[in-house]
């Protein structure tokens, strides 16, 4: 699950590091992410233990994932540019104590207005956090050096996955769901302390940019109503006036989103990037497969505490299967795309996790999760691997070099987006279960058949959408899920 943010660092250091800061600055670099992407799946297992503590309804539980995704996706791009503008250690450093103090923050949060605020914090440092991270390591290390380095850290993507729900289910089920935010504070210090002296200072403030800090603002605001609108939905209905009012806010302000990328000078997105066939098949590759697998995280745990009783470290320890295949699948696609192309990978991942779902809409109070939802949740979920590696890849090995970072962003943002959007349709369909108590599981049958619908709807657009032919030998491609 890790994130791949080219970012072009207006100077970069000429001065390659000696091999053991260098690798010192990696290891603690890694470790940064790797709380950022923990943090993505972490919170699931605890979702039911927080919604307990703090009495939370199903809005306000998915809030608690979506604002994180929707912070730290819709502000990407820009955390991007600033480091441009700024320079990545600076931009990295900020991001990293922005999101130490936010998980803080979260840990101490007396009620759901406070932790919502906090994760919505976490997402705003993760967003300058990650792409500076990126932009250091490319700086630091050079030639077979650098191919090494950016190896280790797309292998944080599997691990970050498998982790995140054992982690979140080790945590809640011992100390408490506190502490899937308070373990981030002695990391991120650790990181904070050691990283200046180990990575170069940035130097003269490069050459000041423009940055289209609108543009950000009013594509995070116009999914953030996109969400509200759907969640509401399965509160209200479709036909009140606050549901409607919020999704036609929603799509007012996307087009108003299109209309000031057309007239800045230096935009977030391009409009010419975002029109290539490539970047509009990755980024609906990648949209789809992130909401699925976070949709069916989020619907697996709340159904397997508050339907079947499990406990949170059960519940992670059943998850780890699942992520793994999610590695194995990504690691697979990424073989198969050189040798058949994407497109083929794309159809086949699609239609695998349409399979894999059906197989979870068996579930029943009556009968085993090992018997009905884990084997569909398995085979779902090496579908969803090599969904992630293809979008990916079939985009970045078909646009031009000058439009790679700008493209990575994009793909890179859609994947934040999917899970938040993703999260909040599942919520809504499956809303009548996700009342801690009842015994109706239709709702949760309701959500599962809607994502094996959507996923092989996913596979016939991508019969037309993904680009033919296979990628060039230059570019291997790395999946979130596992790259």
């Amino acid at each position: 699950m890790s994130h791949g943010h080219p970012v072009h660092v207006a100077r970069p250091d000429t001065q390659a590091a000696p091999d053991s800061r260098g690798w010192t600055a990696l290891v603690l670099l890694c470790l940064a992410q790797f709380m950022l992407v923990v943090d993505i799946t972490v919170v699931q297992v605890a979702l039911p233990s927080i919604g307990g503590d703090l009495a939370l309804d199903r809005e306000a539980l998915t809030w608690v994932v979506t604002t994180y995704t929707l912070c730290f996706g819709g502000l990407m791009v820009l955390g991007g540019r600033l480091a441009d503008a700024f320079g990545a250690r600076r931009t990295l450093l900020a991001g990293l104590g922005l999101f130490t103090l936010a998980s803080l923050a979260c840990g101490l949060a007396p009620d759901g207005i406070v932790l919502i605020a906090g994760r919505a914090v976490q997402g705003v440092g993760a967003a300058l956090l990650s792409p500076s991270a990126m932009a250091i390591i490319t700086t630091t290390f050079h030639g077979p050096r650098r191919n090494r380095a950016l190896g280790v850290w797309a292998a944080i993507g599997g691990t970050g996955a498998a982790v995140g729900v054992l982690f979140g289910g080790v945590l809640t089920a011992g100390p408490g769901w506190e502490w899937v935010f308070f373990v981030n504070v002695p990391i991120g210090l650790l990181v904070l302390l050691i990283l200046p002296r180990v990575v170069h200072a940035d130097g003269p403030r490069p050459e000041r940019r423009r940055l289209d800090v609108p543009g950000a603002l009013i594509v995070t605001a116009a999914t953030a109503l996109l969400i509200y609108g759907l969640v509401n939905a399965g509160d209200a209905g479709w036909n009140v006036a606050e549901t409607l009012l919020s999704l036609g806010g929603a799509a007012i302000l996307y087009v108003v989103f299109v209309m000031v990328e057309r007239s800045v000078k230096a935009p977030l997105m391009r409009a010419e990037t975002l029109a290539r066939r490539p970047v509009i098949s990755g980024a609906f590759v990648m949209l789809i497969a992130t909401g699925l697998m976070l949709a069916l995280f989020f619907l697996s745990s709340l159904y397997l505490q508050q339907v079947l009783g499990f406990g949170a470290l059960q519940t992670g320890l059943l998850f780890l299967p699942v992520a793994i295949a999610i590695t194995i699948g990504a690691h697979l696609g990424g073989h198969l795309i050189g040798k058949v192309g994407g497109r083929p990978v794309a159809v086949t991942a699609f239609l695998l996790t349409a399979a894999g779902v059906a197989l979870m809409t068996r579930i029943s109070p009556g009968s085993s999760a090992y018997t009905t939802l884990l084997p569909g949740f398995i085979v779902a979920a090496v579908g969803i691997g090599p969904a992630f590696v293809t979008a990916t890849t079939t985009t970045m090995a078909n646009v031009p070099h000058s439009e790679a970072g700008v493209a990575s962003g994009v793909i890179n943002t859609f994947h934040e987006l999917g899970g938040s959007i993703g999260i909040a349709v599942v919520s809504t369909v499956a809303s009548a279960s996700l009342v801690p108590g009842t015994a109706d599981i239709g709702g949760f049958t309701a959500a599962l058949t809607s994502c094996a619908v959507i996923a092989a709807v996913a596979a016939a657009v991508a019969l037309g959408l993904v680009p033919p032919g296979k990628p060039s030998g230059s570019f291997v491609g790395h999946g979130h899920g596992g790259h």
